[in-house]
């Protein structure tokens, strides 16, 4: 079975995980409120979505 020689350094073990951090979801202004919400969704706001009211159609 293969076993490391030597302890992996700090420095080294950051630098690999360098490109694991949690990247924020992309947010977008509401056309209607302007406030901001997630893009190809129903603004939790206002509740439209492409000019047209969806929360209150489902409510």
């Amino acid at each position: 079975m293969a076993v490391p020689k030597r302890k992996t350094s700090t420095s080294k073990r950051n630098m690999r995980r360098a490109h694991d951090k949690i990247v924020p979801a992309g947010m977008a202004l509401c056309v209607e409120c302007g406030e901001m919400a997630r893009p190809h969704h129903a603004c939790p706001h206002c509740g439209n979505y492409k000019g047209r009211d969806v929360k209150s159609a489902e409510a």
